[in-house]
């Protein structure tokens, strides 16, 4: 039906106010006999209705001087009424600071902008039903489109600007189009990032109370600004941000990052090369900045590649060794302290995330009360938060949540986003729920112990063992060598930030990575059994060379042989040292979270031929097995293209086969959090 335009104008009319209704709750509730709105309906409702400001204005290139005359370059972007106006009241405003240049922020905001592109692009998404397809893990990173990723990873949201606030993206120093040398996650670059919040809050536009948004990189700076906070700082919705890099992405396990790592310092190191071509036309281009990009054109290649080429211990430049430090700058720079936390924190994080090892960590060692700390844990990668989201039976998108924990904490909205979790995930195997904390209560860690025994369930791998109640009655040893079948692997495609995933032969499927590993196979499960926690899988080993390199798994196995990696863990032998103030253990005595230094002062030698004791971290998950399913954890002498031993360390290994001893005397286990035996 066509309507005329005073009746549209009534329609919208009519619509702002029933928009009013759901989000402040007026009309004394629901109509009897009608559901009761959920909040999330009225988050969402309140996201995506009508806006106050239907206009966005940005302020591009403006200047903002640090304390040591370094100069960072930020866009402003403020809301407008019809006319273009821009707002003159003081608005609460969101910080964002990016190392992948704001002007690639600006165009992807231009293009998700455009009017239409985005619906389009959205109902694509909807519609592309590749579940039936060898391909399915496209249509899995495309949900990220409509699970509001762009909105919360780059920091800009049209609908919350809209809304009324003011959004600051600025460029890291010696990134994108701001002056001085990239101090990746350094001191001085901690210090930008509170100067930048503390230049936002005294602008005219601004009134004093700061949030900050951004995934990834800007994900990790809204938690160190968060530590200690500076007082305009008042909430921060970091996506996808990692604590503990050394262990998350720079050498997990002591294994240094060969897909992650080089793509990722590619893409800075080239995007930072852009310059201003607006700057050079109207003759103000900044030659400071020139300066400084010839000064340090390829920041941190040069560690990369001192990791992979030096050949031995004695030959270590001072950057590498500084590194193999637990207590150096370079290690202090890159290691968090979420437990010095004090503003309202929301974290989304995945289980195949490039720092998925941080996730839950975070919330666990934030020192805030549930509601003040929220937890979104998907079954995603680092290429696609957000997914799944924003549908029936799971939690609203995330600019959507975003936009409710804002509003709680720099407008005092009583939204109920307080109220929200505070544990959300998505329970690889199952449905979405909610936890009261993490790990979810009643789990227990139970030893499940390897056994040579053969389960009958592969054909494929080099060993078909078994996994049991009870330790082997024998000795037996087991070979494994050294190969290249984990490049078809989930953990390459967690390694490279989810992108290899569009093959499910590969990501969603372990059968063909485990042509060259061992596999440890438990009878079917006889009911609904939940995996909850921090994972430790010990492994008595045997080297024929100076040191080793061995990666896990824990595995999902279907009925029909699908063998789906739920977790993964790695370590090199020679690292194997145990921080004991900071793990953790069961009653019993055994490790559920071993913490490895990873530090070239407490190296431990390996003796060839002599037996090991290797306690691997597998990073913490949520997944339940169904009936029928069965638990199954492959052991791997190595883990490539996701990483490889420092390269002193990988020249000790000589590439030589390992060995798994399975000795009743000293078992090999998993130390498995469930709330249910595994038979």
């Amino acid at each position: 039906m066509v309507r005329s335009g005073s009746e549209r104008g009534l329609v919208r009319l009519l619509a702002t106010m029933l928009a009013l209704v759901v989000v402040f709750g007026c009309g004394g509730g629901p109509a009897a006999g009608q559901p009761a709105v959920t909040p999330a309906a009225r988050w969402t409702a309140q996201h995506d209705g009508p806006a106050p400001y239907p206009e966005v204005r940005v302020e591009r290139g403006v200047d903002i001087a640090m304390s040591d005359g370094v100069t960072l370059k930020a866009d402003v972007y403020r809301p407008a009424d019809a006319a273009g106006a821009v707002e003159q009241r003081p608005l609460p405003t969101i910080v964002s600071l990016t190392p992948y240049s704001k002007l690639m922020t600006g165009l992807i905001e231009q293009a998700a902008a455009t009017p239409g592109l985005q619906p389009m692009a959205v109902d694509l998404v909807r519609r592309l039903n590749l579940s039936t397809t060898p391909i399915s893990g496209f249509g899995d990173l495309m949900q990220a489109l409509d699970g509001g990723m762009i909105q919360t990873m780059l920091g800009v949201d049209r609908q919350l600007i809209s809304s009324g606030y003011t959004v600051v993206v600025a460029d890291v120093r010696g990134t994108g189009l701001s002056q001085g040398t990239w101090d990746t996650l350094g001191a001085r670059e901690q210090l930008d990032t509170r100067e930048v919040i503390e230049w936002a809050a005294t602008q005219p536009w601004s009134n004093g109370r700061i949030g900050m948004s951004g995934g990834s990189y800007s994900g990790i700076n809204q938690l160190r600004a968060a530590e200690n906070a500076p007082a305009p700082l008042q909430a921060i919705f970091p996506v996808e941000p990692g604590s503990d890099l050394m262990r998350d992405v720079v050498a997990p396990g002591g294994g240094v990052g060969t897909t992650f790592l080089p793509m990722w310092l590619n893409s800075v190191n080239q995007l930072k090369l852009v310059p201003d071509v607006a700057s050079m036309v109207e003759g103000r281009f900044d030659w400071t900045w020139l300066a400084d990009r010839i000064a340090d054109p390829t920041t941190n290649f040069d560690l990369l590649a001192q990791a992979l080429l030096t050949p031995t211990l004695d030959d270590m430049p001072p950057e590498l060794a500084a590194a193999l430090d637990d207590d150096s700058a370079f290690r202090q720079a890159i290691q968090g302290h979420p437990d010095r936390i004090t503003v309202p924190t929301f974290v989304y994080g995945g289980w195949h995330d490039i720092f998925a090892n941080s996730a839950t960590k975070l919330y666990e060692q934030i020192p805030l009360d549930p509601g003040r700390k929220q937890l979104v844990v998907g079954d995603t990668y680092h290429a696609n938060p957000g997914a799944g989201t924003g549908v029936p039976g799971a939690p609203p998108r995330l600019d959507v949540l975003q936009r409710a924990w804002f509003d709680k904490w720099l407008k005092d909205i009583d939204s109920g986003i307080d109220d929200f979790g505070p544990v959300t995930v998505k329970q690889q195997g199952g449905d979405w729920i909610t936890l009261t904390e993490f790990p979810q209560p009643g789990v227990t860690h139970r030893r499940v112990y390897l056994s040579p025994a053969a389960s009958g369930t592969t054909e494929d791998s080099v060993h078909d063992g078994s996994l049991s109640a009870t330790g082997p009655g024998a000795n037996e040893k087991l070979t494994v060598a050294p190969g290249l079948t984990t490049a078809c692997s989930r953990d390459a495609a967690q390694g490279a930030a989810g992108m290899p995933a569009v093959l499910d032969m590969c990501a969603k499927d372990a059968r063909i990575a485990e042509r060259n590993g061992l596999t440890f196979t438990s009878a079917p499960i006889t009911e609904p059994t939940v995996i909850s926690g921090p994972i430790n899988v010990r492994l008595t080993t045997i080297h024929d060379a100076a040191d080793g390199y061995w990666n896990v798994t824990v595995n999902d196995v279907a009925p029909e042989g699908t063998s789906t990696v739920l977790t993964t863990g790695q370590l090199t032998a020679s690292m194997r040292a145990i921080d004991e103030r900071r793990s953790a253990r069961s009653i019993n005595g055994d490790l559920t979270a071993p913490f490895n230094p990873l530090s070239i002062d407490q190296l431990l030698p390996v003796v060839p031929g002599e037996p090991v004791a290797l306690d691997i971290a597998v990073i913490p998950t949520q997944a339940v097995l169904a009936p029928g399913h069965r638990l199954r954890i492959d052991v791997f002498a190595g883990n490539s293209p996701k990483g490889l031993a420092f390269r002193p360390m990988l020249n000790n290994t000589e590439l030589k086969p390992q060995h798994l001893l399975l000795d009743p005397a000293a078992p090999s286990f998993v130390n498995l959090p469930t709330d249910k035996p595994i038979p």
